[in-house]
């Protein structure tokens, strides 16, 4: 199952829903993004009824990227209750992501 991209109204309803949200924010010619959407297809499977998961092309929606700081890409924020409470900037082992994941799901 692919991760959808989201825009701005896309993006509100993602945050919103109340449970944990993965955003991930990327370009189609970012190569370390394009590594990264198999981790995220495989964590929207493995957490997929109890975290969101979704990507923000930074080309399309600059003024999401602006407002969350995302200065490289790309840029991994964990929202939770409709807030960013954590950011992993580049690309990480699957695992950190697992972890942080993992983590919100948690507690």
């Amino acid at each position: 199952m692919s991760v959808p991209t989201v825009e701005k109204d896309g993006f509100e309803k993602v945050i919103g829903t109340g449970k944990p949200a993965l955003i991930e924010f990327g370009a189609a010619w970012c190569s370390p993004c394009r590594m990264l959407n198999p981790v995220l297809e495989e964590l929207q499977e493995e957490f997929g009824s109890e975290v969101s998961v979704a990507k923000v092309n930074v080309d399309a929606s600059p003024e999401l990227a602006s407002a969350f700081g995302v200065m490289s890409m790309p840029t991994v924020l964990l929202f939770h209750r409709g807030e960013a409470v954590e950011k992993l900037i580049g690309l990480r082992p699957k695992k950190a992501y697992q972890e942080l994941v993992a983590t919100a799901v948690l507690g």
